[in-house]
């Protein structure tokens, strides 16, 4: 990778790369969850698919977008950061506005030749090789910028700035349905992405560390694509993780399903769902500094018996309160939705416990020159939580919950899933004996 001009620091000591890429990630997160909160409701109630297919979809769109960065990290390596932003950006715009196009009537035209699933299909496809390139990118911006001094402290500010994102998106998500309907999420979304593509040409400079994947060739790429498949241990890290994210995904999948049919057609379900990244935002500074000596798979257990703890409360809490109301600030509330949203928020505690950290043991396992290939690996567990979750929720949902009447169905099955990776875990954790790495 090329130098930088300047080496100033800016605050927190960090320099201009590591936060213009973070700020980029932020606007970047903006765009993707603003979307992902009304997807499976846009896909199924405005654009008429069923909940199988709307699952589907999501699944090919959300599993490509975290699968691609496992090669897409190898070839920012290769190009370096500022191409492969640009290269993200210019196509996630483009992409965003052909998902929103396709629920406006004056461009219903564009999709009628090949079918309107056949058509999204590719456009999902499309846009998520631009997404793909942007975490390893950013991510391997950090790694670059970041030395023992002040990595942990980096890792935290980029999950803490995702979230802003991922708090403000589900926002603008909200007011954008209310005001011009669910399509003119994608256009705003699509907007955001255009708007970074514009700063990453103006803005953006290559980290000062050269990369030695630059002189790498191809094949040698691929060996080392492929090689990280050998490493028996963070492999299996990465599959039992995957049982974590299906338990993550199904809160964007399925609960806007459940809200909508249980609760109520008119529930703010992007406001409740954003909860989670509020969360992060408020304590993730804080629950940082009171968990940063805590070892690895220590933060990583208590992370997954958190996620597993939100599932157990829904499993218990709703259907006792399936008809109860709650007054607040002169509005009556369903207590289902307050036991969504406390569900969501012990989960997002747990995550911001064991998030980060989990990056940071990434950066310092990889190999020199292949930060963001490990980066795009790490990945890999949401891919596969995505890919098979998306499909699996929407066909569970639509067979044995909506069809059969039996909410109560969902939260036992994602409890199961909870305690397996739960299991899992500590069975990892005490067979590798794992310890925070120096």
């Amino acid at each position: 990778m090329s130098s930088v001009k300047s080496t100033v620091n800016l605050p927190g000591g960090f320099s201009k790369p590591f936060w213009v890429a973070n700020i980029m990630e932020l606007f970047e997160r903006l765009a993707y969850y603003g979307q992902a909160t009304i997807l499976s409701l846009f896909l199924r109630n405005q654009l008429k698919f069923s909940e199988a297919e709307a699952g589907s979809l999501s699944s090919i769109f959300g599993g490509l977008i975290y699968m691609l960065p496992i090669f897409a990290g190898a070839i920012a390596d290769k190009i370096g950061f500022k191409k492969a932003f640009s290269f993200a950006f210019f196509v996630l715009a483009i992409g965003y506005f052909l998902i929103g196009a396709s629920g406006i009537p004056a461009f219903s035209g564009f999709y009628n030749s090949l079918g309107l699933y056949t058509s999204l299909t590719i456009v999902f496809i499309f846009t998520a090789i631009g997404g793909s390139f942007i975490k390893p990118s950013v991510l391997g911006t950090v790694a670059f910028t970041t030395d023992s001094s002040n990595k942990s402290a980096g890792y935290a500010i980029y999950y803490w700035l995702v979230n802003i994102g991922a708090a403000i998106g589900p926002f603008i998500a909200f007011f954008v349905r209310d005001i011009f309907g669910l399509s003119f999420v994608y256009i705003v979304s699509a907007v955001s992405c255009a708007l970074m593509f514009v700063t990453t040409l103006l803005l953006f400079d290559e980290p000062q560390v050269k990369s030695d994947s630059n002189g790498k060739s191809i094949k040698t790429l691929l060996i080392d694509l492929f090689s990280v498949l050998l490493n028996v241990k963070f492999m299996s890290l990465l599959l039992i993780y995957s049982l974590y994210w299906i338990l993550f995904w199904q809160i964007f999948i399925v609960i806007p399903f459940y809200v909508d049919d249980f609760i109520s057609h008119t529930a703010p379900t992007e406001l409740l769902i954003s909860i989670g990244a509020w969360t992060i935002i408020v304590f993730q500074i804080p629950v940082n500094k009171l968990t940063k000596h805590l070892k690895t798979t220590t933060a990583i257990i208590i992370g997954f018996a958190l996620a597993a703890a939100c599932w157990l409360l829904a499993y218990l809490a709703l259907p006792v309160f399936s008809q109860s109301y709650i007054n607040l600030f002169g509005y009556n509330i369903h207590m289902g939705l307050i036991i969504i949203g406390l569900g969501i928020f012990i989960f997002s505690i747990g995550e911001q416990i064991q998030a980060p950290r989990f990056y940071e043991y990434i950066a310092d396992i990889a190999p020199r020159g292949q930060e963001a290939l490990f980066q795009g690996y790490a990945f890999l567990p949401i891919a596969i939580a995505w890919g098979f979750g998306g499909s699996l929720g929407g066909w569970f949902y639509g067979i044995f919950v909506k069809q059969a009447n039996n909410p109560s169905a969902l939260f036992s099955v994602m409890l199961g899933i909870g305690i397996l990776a739960l299991v899992l875990i500590s069975v990892f954790a005490k067979l590798t004996n794992s310890k925070k790495p120096e």
